[in-house]
């Protein structure tokens, strides 16, 4: 009782209380506090002498993160096994809940749709407790497992029988992180990867990072803790030298077939690449025996020339071998080629690469977020990259030669082709960028791109800060596209969901065509260790809002459901849902039109540029969207975004002035809200409206009052 007294009281000192659980088991658990870190393998430090159970985080809103095991080994009592129905939220594409059977052993979570098929080894899944994260919210008796590549969302109509499996996952989760603590390289892990019925065993050999188990007598007590970051701090740094274990399957997925990824300077080995020229037939040999996809196969093999490129040659250069399918343009050149001279006067890198985020730590600022919109959730300048959401939207038009070449075909059905692979070509830029967020616009803040090489002009503006509203609108003689863009972002523990709400238009003057489609869900895994990496999924349905002759459905695959990852499929139907033409491809390579062997590929991504890792993983075009000349800026109105002050400092590395600015503008936002208030004022965008619907579309005032009077000329907000 004494020691618990104690333990009580000191950790009162280093963490915010935690609501009790109603399990009478879970009682002194609140007062603990342990850490966990890394995938696969995970290492506890002690602190003080009591070994306890579990521990847990209270956060808002009655949600509970379930941590873990506070010391290395041990003896712990083999946990009961638990069964019975829960009912799990349905994957994508499939909404609602449904009801399935669950068996809890030994740290192991599965399910079927009974215990009659879990006995026959037909599951539907299993998760490993003891890797995921969990969190509990008591009051809609939910419990939220993210297992870094799904995200597992169970729930519970009975208080009690919830209070019950709480109770048993912790003992088990605790059960299965001592196990992996004491026997790192000889316990069979479930990968998310392989057959649920098929765990998979990570020995030595199979990785190349050797296992450090961490002593249970490791000399960190509580006496030497001061707070919790000094804490954690402390077991980062032990951690360091025990493995993370990596899935075979996303490393694979790392792996260009034309060029690993690891691929060193120092080897001497030549490699065979076939170029590419997709303006041509795509002549694809299929085997009944093949295991990989259709597109995989097809990223493989090409009915052309094939090249040999010397071990010292630089990605780039491989890469542009590739470029050759570029969508053809209609005097018969590639669009590199037409807009080769323009982007050869604009920057090719950034003034400084990229600074280490790797002293931040993401769990401190997170952990009281889970299941919660981060939109309002400040982060260290370090998180981000040196561009802003209004710049992001811009990037959606990298390939808007898709859009003029729509605009100038007759047919309906193929028109519709062209529109949905330009939907489809906005994502490809995030393939490289799941490791920084870029920078949340202020109020009233704007930019502006004239891109002449390319057609269009493009302006946009934060028409909200809460909820945050992005509007944008460009045009050209081709074509008219605008937006308003609202996401939701929600933190489960490993993974960050982002879900668009917002409809995207684009409107053919030259036809009347009037296309409206919808954006995908997109989540980012492995948000506090290891790889991080991003996927899209959910279905993007276009239609034209002015003729009900054809529409199109683009399905963006989950790799819960799919074997191969960034897959999308895709089906422009008639009025009468007759299938006219397929599409299928990756979302950050190639998407191709027809029918294999003779499918032809309408569009194919940029290459990338030398060191693009070291620079944020931005494209090319997403290096020239901040930049600055001499001959622009004096146009530009004092509330454009290449003239924020953070940004611009985060983007010439100076990481540490970058923060200063970028407080004292957050704080002046916040006091310019604070005024509006006390006024009883709302903030009235300047260059966009609001329309019936409820969306914003843009008041056509912008490029006139560039023109005249110009922006000098005129009173605007002081943002930063």
């Amino acid at each position: 009782t004494s020691s618990e007294e104690k333990s009580s009281s000191m950790s009162q000192k280093i963490s915010s209380p935690s609501r009790s659980n109603s399990s009478s088991s879970s009682k002194h658990d609140s007062r603990q506090v342990s850490v966990r870190v890394g995938r696969g393998v995970c290492a506890y430090a002690n602190f003080c002498e009591l070994r306890s159970v579990f521990v847990c985080v209270c956060i808002q809103d009655s949600w509970e993160i379930v941590e873990g095991l506070r010391g290395c080994g041990g003896n712990i009592q083999d946990p009961e096994r638990q069964e019975g129905y829960m009912l799990k939220k349905r994957k994508w594409p499939m909404k609602g809940w449904h009801k399935r059977y669950f068996i809890l052993d030994k740290g192991i979570l599965k399910y079927a749709k009974s215990s009659t098929d879990i006995e026959k080894g037909k599951l539907h899944g299993c998760i490993d407790v003891g890797l995921s994260v969990m969190a509990i919210k008591n009051k809609t008796k939910c419990i939220d497992l993210d297992a870094e590549e799904n995200i597992y969302h169970l729930k519970i109509k009975s208080q009690e029988l919830f209070d019950e499996w709480v109770s048993k996952l912790r003992h088990h989760r605790l059960y299965r992180q001592n196990e992996i603590s004491m026997f790192p390289q000889e316990k069979a892990l479930f990968s998310p990867h392989c057959s649920p019925s098929s765990p998979v065993i990570f020995a030595e050999s199979q990785t190349s990072r050797k296992v450090t188990q961490l002593s249970p007598h490791t000399p960190l007590v509580l006496g030497q803790v001061q707070n919790m970051e000094h804490f954690k701090n402390k077991v980062l740094s032990l951690c360091l030298q025990a493995s993370t274990f990596d899935s075979p399957k996303k490393e694979k997925r790392l792996i260009r077939k034309w060029r690993p990824k690891n691929y060193g300077k120092d080897s001497k080995a030549t490699l065979q690449v076939p170029s590419v020229d997709c303006a041509r037939s795509l002549v694809h040999q299929t085997s009944d025996d093949s295991q990989t996809s259709i597109t995989e196969s097809m990223s493989e093999f090409f009915d052309a020339q094939e090249v040999l490129v010397s071990a010292s040659s630089s990605e780039n250069e491989v890469r542009t071998l590739l470029v050759s399918c570029h969508t053809v343009s209609q005097n018969g050149s590639s669009s590199i080629e037409q807009n080769g001279a323009p982007q050869g006067r604009r920057r090719a890198t950034l003034p400084s690469p990229c600074p280490s985020a790797s002293t931040i730590s993401l769990w401190n600022i997170l952990k009281n977020n889970i299941g919660k919109d981060l939109s309002k959730v400040a982060m260290p300048v370090q998180l981000n990259e040196p561009l802003n959401t209004l710049q992001r939207l811009c990037e959606e038009l990298e390939y808007s030669e898709l859009l003029d070449r729509a605009a100038l075909t007759q047919d309906p059905f193929e028109r519709m082709v062209y529109i949905a692979t330009f939907a489809v070509s906005g994502y490809a830029a995030s393939y490289y960028r799941a490791g920084g967020k870029p920078f949340n616009p202020l109020l009233g803040e704007t930019y502006e791109c004239e891109r002449p090489e390319k057609g269009f002009r493009f302006i946009a503006e934060q028409v909200s800060h809460h909820p945050p509203i992005s509007a944008c609108h460009a045009d050209s003689k081709n074509f008219i596209f605008w937006q308003d863009m609202r996401w939701k972002n929600k933190f489960w523990g490993k993974s960050m969901e982002i879900v668009p709400v917002g409809t995207t238009h684009v409107v053919l003057p030259g036809l009347g065509d009037h296309y409206e489609w919808n954006k995908v869900t997109s989540c980012i895994h492995n948000i506090m260790s290891g790889q991080r990496w991003i996927e899209h999924y959910g279905e993007l349905s276009i239609k034209n809002a002015k003729s009900n002759i054809c529409q199109c459905k683009v399905t963006f695959k989950a790799k819960y459901w799919n074997s191969s990852v960034n897959e999308v499929d895709g089906s422009v139907l008639d009025q009468k849902g007759k299938v006219i033409h397929k599409l299928f491809g990756k979302w950050h390579e190639s998407i191709y039109w027809g029918n294999p062997p003779t499918a032809t590929c309408v569009w194919r991504a940029n290459p990338m540029p030398p060191e693009h890792e070291q620079y944020y993983g931005f494209t090319k075009f997403a290096l020239e969207l901040n930049e600055l000349d001499a001959q622009t800026k004096p146009l530009l109105p004092p509330t454009d975004t290449r003239l924020r002050l953070d940004q611009r400092l985060l983007e010439e590395g100076n990481v540490e002035e970058a923060e200063i600015q970028k407080q004292r503008i957050e704080q002046m936002q916040r006091d310019r809200r604070k005024v509006l208030e006390e006024n009883d004022m709302e903030h009235e965008p300047r260059f966009f409206q609001k329309s019936t619907d409820d969306t914003w579309i843009s008041n056509n005032t912008y490029w006139d009052l560039r023109k005249e009077p110009g922006f000098s000329n005129l009173d605007f907000p002081v943002l930063w």
